[in-house]
C-alpha cells in the first residue's frame, strides 16, 4: 500500500475500523468518546488517512471530529466501495469486512482528503436541509387537510400543524437569508444569479449549500458533480444510451423546476428546449438538458463573480 490507511465502517451505534497494511481492526461507540478514542488509535499507527463511506449522515460527527483532532479524513461513495469488493471476488459482507475493503478501496483508488466544510457551511448546509423537510412536510399535512372537509375537528389540528410549519419555514428562510447577506462572497454570487429570472432565494440557498464548488469547477465537471451530464455507454459499434447517474439529488431537483421557469422568460433556453422537443427527444431528456444548459450558466456567472470578487479584494 502507499500509505497507512484506516478504514471506517459506520453505523449509527459503531464505528468499526481497519487500519490497512497490517489488518488492525477495532470497534468504537459512534459518540464523542468513541471519536476520541479513533483518533488516538489512528495516531498510535501513525495513519496518514481515515477513509469512511457516506452513510446518510451517521458518518458526520466522526468526519468533523477526526478532522478537528488533526487527523485527515475522506469519504467515499459506498456503492463504489460495493463494486471494488465484487471485483476483489468479495462477496461477503460484515462490518469488519467492509472496513478493511474501505481501507484497500482508498490506496487503490488513492484518495485525497475530503476538505472539512467551515463551520458557516455546515450550518447553512443544516439549515436548508431543515427548510426542505418542513416544505414536505407542509405539502403533506395541506394534502391531507384537502381530503378532510367534512371533518372539522380533524380540520383544527391539521390547521394548527400547518400554521406552525409556516412560521418555522418563514423562520428559516429568514436565517438562511441573513447568512448569505453577512458572508461577502455568498452575497455576491447570490446577487449575480438572481439577475437570472426564475432565480429566486430557495435556488441561490440550495445552490450555496449542496454545490460549494460552483464556480471553481469546469462546465463538464459542474454537471457531473449534479448528476446532469450523460454517462457514455458504448461498446464496439454499439453505441447505447447516455443515461446520467449519481450526483447531487437535491440540486438536481431544483434545477429541474427552476430551469422550466427560466424558459418561460429566457429567449434562447426557450428556443433550446423547443428544439430538442421538435427534434423528437424524449421529455426527460429535455428536462435534464435544460437543466444542464442553466446549470453551466449559473457556473460561469458564478466563476466571473469569484474571479470580479477576488479582483476587489
Amino acid at each position: 500500500m502507499k500509505k497507512t490507511i484506516c478504514g471506517v465502517d459506520v453505523s449509527k451505534a459503531k464505528l468499526d475500523a481497519c487500519i490497512e497494511p497490517g489488518h488492525r481492526l477495532a470497534s468504537f461507540d459512534n459518540d464523542a468518546a468513541g471519536i476520541a478514542e479513533l483518533a488516538a488509535f489512528c495516531r498510535e499507527q501513525a495513519v496518514t488517512l481515515v477513509v469512511m463511506e457516506a452513510s446518510g449522515g451517521y458518518e458526520r460527527r466522526a468526519f468533523v471530529g477526526l478532522w478537528e483532532a488533526g487527523i485527515s479524513c475522506a469519504l467515499t461513495n459506498p456503492r463504489n466501495v460495493r463494486r471494488y469488493a465484487e471485483a476483489m471476488g468479495i462477496l461477503e459482507k460484515t462490518d469488519r469486512i467492509d472496513s478493511s475493503i474501505i481501507a484497500r478501496f482508498a490506496d487503490a483508488k488513492d484518495l485525497a482528503p475530503t476538505p472539512l466544510p467551515s463551520q458557516a457551511q455546515q450550518r447553512l448546509k443544516a439549515l436548508v436541509a431543515r427548510l426542505r423537510q418542513v416544505t414536505n412536510d407542509l405539502t403533506v399535512q395541506k394534502q391531507r387537510r384537502a381530503s378532510l372537509l367534512d371533518n372539522p375537528e380533524i380540520l383544527v389540528s391539521l390547521d394548527e400543524v400547518i400554521a406552525l410549519l409556516k412560521r418555522q419555514s418563514r423562520s428559516l428562510e429568514g436565517e438562511i437569508a441573513s447568512m448569505i447577506d453577512d458572508d461577502p462572497l455568498w452575497a455576491k454570487l447570490a446577487e449575480t444569479w438572481r439577475d437570472m429570472k426564475g432565480v429566486a432565494g430557495r435556488t441561490v440557498a440550495h445552490l450555496h449549500a449542496e454545490v460549494p464548488e460552483i464556480g471553481t469547477l469546469s462546465n463538464k465537471a459542474i454537471a457531473k458533480l449534479v448528476g446532469l451530464a450523460p454517462i457514455a455507454n458504448d461498446s464496439g459499434k454499439r453505441k447505447g444510451k447516455r443515461p446520467t447517474r449519481g450526483g447531487r439529488a437535491g440540486v438536481r431537483s431544483i434545477l429541474f423546476l427552476v430551469a422550466a421557469i427560466a424558459a418561460r422568460y429566457d429567449k434562447s433556453l426557450g428556443e433550446f428546449r423547443d428544439r430538442l422537443l421538435k427534434a423528437g427527444k424524449e421529455k426527460m431528456v429535455v428536462r435534464i438538458a435544460l437543466a444542464r444548459k442553466l446549470l453551466v450558466r449559473l457556473n460561469a456567472k458564478a466563476r466571473d463573480a469569484r474571479a470580479e470578487y477576488a479582483n476587489a479584494t
